[in-house]
């Protein structure tokens, strides 16, 4: 499914971020990110700003052109043709710039690959669902006689909200109500019901969960296309609000986890982890600190709170809020150190950005953080303040110790979202045919 970290360093067939690189042994799905652009018939969501100035600007040049020339052709008024043919070299310039820029972000990243290959450029949307229900059906029946490990990231919930036509207009909720119950149909009636039919009921581990909240800013006229994150504030994209990191994971292990049991802990995603290497019967490095805490004891009963006393939860590279629950105790305090700034004031989301970000002017940085007690407000309606909590000062000294202790375990890495890494590079491009011309679908080359 969706890989989204990237695929080339230095050159375009290097492969230093592609899924084989980083232990998996077979790859088939989408490298970089679903789009608007993919499906062609929203707003484009890549520098939207800079294309429609671009576009502004080619419309003007094109208009300024037309005149001219009718008015040269028709005597109206006298021109050197040296002027027009200067602006309409202007005029294909800005065109080409908002054509690189829009019109062939779905040709050269909208694609699917196999391992290294590509294997639908632009990729076929109406088909990717199903194709990559093929591949997830025939890799469990691969390797059904010996341990696996399938990680399928689908491309719903996720804008454009592709959904096939036998599921639109299912739902009471639009096309993003549609979009879940087809995923739910994905999972249900084909994941699980192989993973059943095959014998492996008992014996397989499934952790479903999804990773962040509800994209409020998602909108296509006044119809929202993110979901809803009820009583919590914020949503995708912020790295504190409840809103955004606040999720349900569901597992189901017939024989070995009893069904319908709710565990009101915080886990993270980054438990996954650990718990597949204690399943393997591994070991997790012992070199390093690993953040993430085996989910079985958990799971089973064995112990009744999660291993996380504290959180640490991130905007990108920037430590926005900090989570403490606090041990034999049900209190949750929770510290927002920064704050998006959201468009309209009262809104709860950034609708003037389209996503919050993480820092400079669309952030609020606090001194003293703000507190929370999620355990009374979960909502993070009400701030604390030493008239109203009388822990204020202590709890805030624990949380502020926390993360001393937290920043010693980072390591500094090179910054991977930094303007530079975030252009547009030719060189690392993926292309199956001759860059600029990458067209291909090898659907259509089998038959």
């Amino acid at each position: 499914g969706k890989w989204h970290m990237g695929v080339n360093c230095k050159s375009r067939h290097d492969h230093c971020h592609h899924p084989l690189n980083h232990g998996f042994d077979y790859f088939y799905g989408m490298p970089f990110t679903l789009l608007n652009e993919c499906q062609g018939t929203d707003d484009p969501e890549l520098a939207k700003s800079l294309q429609d100035a671009y576009w502004l600007y080619t419309q003007m040049i094109i208009l300024a052109v037309l005149t001219l020339l009718i008015g040269k052709l028709t005597n109206l008024f006298s021109v050197k043709w040296k002027i027009i043919i200067c602006l309409a070299i202007c005029g294909l310039l800005y065109f080409i710039s908002w054509f690189s820029s829009y019109g062939f972000t779905k040709y050269w990243n909208c694609i699917l690959m196999r391992n290294h290959d590509i294997t639908e450029q632009p990729m076929n949307l109406e088909k990717t669902t199903s194709n990559m229900l093929k591949e997830a059906v025939s890799f469990i029946e691969r390797n059904k006689h010996g341990p696996f490990l399938l990680f399928v990231s689908l491309l719903h919930v996720h804008t454009p909200l592709i959904t096939t036509e036998k599921f639109q207009g299912r739902s009471r909720h639009g096309l993003y109500g549609d979009n879940i119950e087809e995923m739910d149909w994905i999972v249900g009636k084909w994941l699980l019901d192989v993973i059943d039919k095959e014998g492996l009921k008992n014996t397989t581990f499934i952790y479903f969960a999804s990773d962040h909240g509800a994209s409020l800013e998602a909108h296509r006229g006044n119809a929202q296309l993110g979901g809803w994150n009820g009583i919590y504030k914020g949503g995708k994209g912020m790295g504190g609000w409840e809103g955004g990191i606040r999720v349900p994971g569901i597992v189901r292990w017939p024989g070995v986890l009893p069904a319908g049991t709710v565990i009101n802990e915080l886990t993270s995603l980054m438990d996954i982890f650990p718990t597949v290497v204690h399943l393997a019967g591994g070991a997790v490095p012992q070199d390093r600190v690993i953040d993430g805490r085996a989910l079985l004891p958990l799971l089973r009963g064995t112990v009744q709170r999660s291993g996380h006393e504290f959180m640490f939860h991130y905007c990108g590279v920037f430590l926005h809020a900090v989570r403490w629950h606090q041990k034999d105790s049900d209190t949750v305090w929770k510290a927002h150190y920064a704050t998006p700034v959201f468009q309209p004031e009262a809104s709860g989301a950034c609708f003037g950005r389209g996503i919050c970000p993480c820092f400079g002017d669309g952030v609020t940085h606090h001194d003293p953080p703000l507190l929370f007690d999620l355990s009374r407000d979960p909502s993070e309606a009400n701030p604390l303040s030493a008239d109203t909590e009388p822990l204020l000062d202590t709890v805030m000294r624990r949380i502020g110790e926390a993360v001393e202790e937290h920043r010693k375990t980072l390591t500094p890495v090179p910054q991977q979202l930094s303007p530079y890494n975030n252009i547009w590079k030719p060189w690392l491009q993926p292309c199956c045919g001759t860059f600029p011309f990458c067209w291909c679908d090898e659907g259509n080359n089998k038959a």
